[in-house]
């Protein structure tokens, strides 16, 4: 896994064309990260695993704490605990993801006879319904989706999905008003 962050980062880094002292940070940044990796991956890798319970889940998880740790370097206080950022950014990676995980799950309803969705004598059952949702989001404008999948799906406050987007919150709940009035309307 060491092998295959490193090779990224690298060409992550020899992609862009930058300034000679830009590249120096860029270096520095990805040894500091290597340094980083080659410290916790295994401690990362165990938290994760504790917490989801599947050694290809956790694997996947692990690699994207350090995706997430790349593009939060910055965030990292010289002379703090960079033990301590990276554990508690792990933290959060597992815990989001087990979160959309959850919401996930429970909009998928298993289909008991598939025959009944070839039927359409018998009503619109409600796989087809879903699947009616899930194609109606996709049709909506992209911060509209954004918004929308954030807050209502993912279960974001407005708050947080503010944040997370880089727009005032009375933007959010403008984006999620339309999103949803453009549902109500393809829906009917």
């Amino acid at each position: 896994m060491l092998s295959t962050l490193r090779s990224g980062l690298s060409s992550a880094v020899s992609r862009r064309a930058v300034p000679a002292a830009r590249l120096a940070v860029e270096e520095s940044r990805a040894a500091l990260l290597e340094r980083l990796y080659r410290e916790h991956a295994d401690r990362v890798y165990g938290l994760c695993l504790r917490m989801c319970a599947d050694r290809v889940r956790a694997t996947e998880l692990a690699q994207d704490v350090f995706v997430r740790a790349w593009e939060q370097l910055d965030r990292l206080q010289p002379g703090s605990d960079a033990g301590a950022w990276l554990w508690r950014l792990a933290t959060n990676v597992v815990l989001n993801a087990m979160r959309s995980d959850r919401r996930r799950i429970a909009r998928v309803a298993p289909v008991a006879e598939p025959g009944l969705l070839e039927r359409a004598e018998l009503g619109t059952p409600l796989p087809v319904r879903r699947l009616s949702l899930d194609a109606a989001i996709a049709r909506l404008p992209d911060r509209a989706r954004e918004v929308f999948v954030l807050h209502d799906v993912e279960g974001f406050a407005s708050r947080e999905v503010s944040e997370m987007l880089g727009v005032a919150e009375g933007t959010v709940r403008a984006h999620l008003h339309r999103a949803r009035a453009l549902l109500r309307e393809t829906l009917q």
